[in-house]
């Protein structure tokens, strides 16, 4: 925890019969607590880290006129490139620093979401983030039966509604700061919408989570570790069982305001159909229903008009 500024845990370890209950209550002790974990054993080699963050480097790289050909401003940013400074915190107007790229599902059946945007240029941008986005997928599905267990649900009970879901890989590029920020940062104090976001091997530091005491925590995650925080999706699903936790990236010491920050975070969503209504056994006197039933696609359009990704 000191070392790292939120609680490890080490995936292989759920997959061990004589570990996977001490897993299953260190997962859930954290998000408790924090809403965020550090995982190592997750089975992605550094290698193919590496070799993912070159390829994202190489699309940031592209001149101006190439990137902009895979935006589309009626898309909702929801595949394909968003510019620079357009997506803002929910309760900011002020645009974020920083551009990102959005690949979505793909199966070979037919599914009720957008098709992806693909890179002309750059093939292996394309192949390394679609292999990335199945990997951060199967490894999120574990971390779901996980929860699962804890929530005294059948193991397999996100798998009806995960597989084939509405997920999203970002790949994420904030530029060297050239000048001083008025009002923004890399990126504003938020929340995530979604179930759980896996992020892995972000360059830089500047991930600051809120704890409980109000105090900003530095994550000091190692390049080879992948930090999974609990999205407002999966709180809602819990009546707050669960803490999707505030957090921000915040600009970096003048000294370092020509160093870029690529962060690739992995944003887990069920199907738009799977209804987010408070579970039975997370409702007491003392925890009363915090929230209306919804499901997932209806709760998403909401959150994309907060922070400007659809016009309403």
């Amino acid at each position: 925890m000191s070392e790292v500024g939120i609680p490890t845990v080490k995936l292989s370890d759920f997959h061990n019969p004589e570990l996977k209950q001490t897993f299953i209550k260190q997962l859930a002790d954290a998000y408790q607590s924090i809403g965020f974990v550090a995982v190592e054993g997750h089975g992605i080699s550094r290698e193919e880290i590496s070799a993912l963050y070159e390829a994202v480097e190489a699309f940031y790289a592209l001149p101006e006129s190439v990137k902009k050909k895979y935006y589309d401003p009626n898309g909702g940013g929801q595949r394909g490139y968003t510019p620079f400074g357009l997506e803002h915190a929910k309760d900011s107007n002020a645009g974020d620093l920083k551009e990102f790229y959005h690949f979505g599902q793909f199966a070979e059946q037919e599914l009720p979401y957008p098709e992806n945007v693909l890179c002309e240029e750059l093939p292996a941008f394309n192949e390394r983030c679609l292999a990335m986005y199945r990997q951060l997928e199967n490894l999120g599905r574990d971390l779901l039966k996980a929860i699962a267990l804890f929530l005294a649900l059948p193991e397999d009970y996100f798998e009806t509604y995960v597989v084939n879901g509405n997920s999203i890989l970002r790949p994420i590029h904030y530029p060297p700061i050239t000048q001083a920020p008025k009002n923004a940062v890399r990126a504003g104090a938020h929340e995530d919408i979604n179930l759980i976001t896996l992020l892995i091997g972000a360059s830089a530091d500047g991930l600051q989570v809120l704890n409980q005491q109000g105090t900003w925590v530095d994550v000091k995650a190692k390049h080879e570790m992948m930090v999974v925080n609990v999205g407002d999706m999966l709180q809602r699903l819990t009546n707050g069982l669960l803490k999707s936790t505030t957090h921000r990236v915040v600009n970096p010491p003048k000294e370092k305001w020509s160093e870029p920050r690529f962060s690739i975070p992995f944003f887990l969503h069920p199907i738009p159909d799977m209804p987010l209504n408070c579970l039975e056994q997370c409702i007491s006197e003392t925890q009363p229903k915090q929230w209306e039933d919804i499901k997932a696609g209806d709760y998403l359009i909401q959150r994309l008009i907060e922070i400007g990704l659809i016009k309403p």
